[in-house]
This record gives structure tokens, C-alpha cells and sequence, in this order.
């Protein structure tokens, strides 16, 4: 399952939470990515903070989302990212890339680039902490 048709159905899964009514996913700090340079062969594992630049060669990466699904759903972590080259003189040139990552499916939503592969493989630190177990009693003045 491949292109726009699929990522239309995966998409909705991510952002309502899944069949199930009232379950969004989580938010997470930090986009794991795996960038490979074409020309030497060199791969990187980059963890790159939600809504701050992380450079690879020419390529600056700028996560501004990371998700991964309720563990009740079945697995899944997307990243929307922006990604621009910048030239050797550091100007920065266009938008390569804007859009959702998926790390079940890196073929569905690639960067496309004659010397650089990127892609998702995982979110990190969610962004925030465990909710307020409501069993607990409270302790009132």
C-alpha cells in the first residue's frame, strides 16, 4: 500500500487516536532519525528535539511534530518534518521536504535527494509525564 491513498488512511489513525474514540496519541520531544550520504556511505543515527534545527551535511532537519500511538493500538510513530539544504556557503535554499514521516513505512513519505536518504525510526521523551493515577486519594486541608 503505497502513495497518497495510504497515507490518507494511516494518517487519521495517528492524529484521532485509533478506532477507538478518545485515545490521541502521544507527543514526544524527539524525532529518531537514520540518514544515510550517498556519496561516502556514511549513516548516521540522529536525534533530532521537536521544533529546533539538526544539520546532516547540507540537509537542516526540523522536526515539528513526533507521534507514536497508544500502546493499546498497533504500533506506529510519524514525525512531520521540514527539511531544507543549505549550500556550502551556507545560504539556505528551498524547502526539500515538508510532511509526515512514517517509521512503519519509510517508502510511503521519503525525502527525495540525489546525495541523502532520510528517515524515521523512532520518537523519544514524551512530551508530557505519566497522567495522574485517579485511584489515588487526595489528601484535602
Amino acid at each position: 500500500m503505497k502513495g497518497p491513498l495510504a497515507l490518507a488512511l494511516l494518517l487519521p489513525l495517528l492524529v484521532a487516536g485509533g478506532p477507538a474514540a478518545g485515545r490521541p496519541s502521544e507527543p514526544h520531544r524527539i524525532a529518531v532519525l537514520r540518514a544515510l550520504d550517498k556519496v561516502t556511505a556514511r549513516v548516521s543515527t540522529l536525534e533530532a528535539p521537536v521544533d529546533a534545527e539538526t544539520r546532516f551535511g547540507t540537509l537542516v532537519i526540523t522536526p515539528r511534530a513526533c507521534l507514536v500511538a497508544p500502546p493499546i493500538d498497533p504500533p506506529e510513530r510519524a514525525a512531520f518534518l521540514e527539511i531544507r539544504d543549505r549550500s556550502p556557503r551556507g545560504e539556505r535554499q528551498g524547502l526539500l521536504f515538508s510532511g509526515w514521516m512514517f517509521a512503519s513505512s519509510p517508502g510511503l513519505s521519503a525525502l527525495e535527494h540525489p546525495i541523502y536518504d532520510l528517515w524515521l525510526l523512532d520518537c523519544r521523551e514524551p512530551a508530557a509525564g505519566p497522567p495522574p493515577d485517579p485511584t489515588r486519594s487526595r489528601a484535602y486541608p
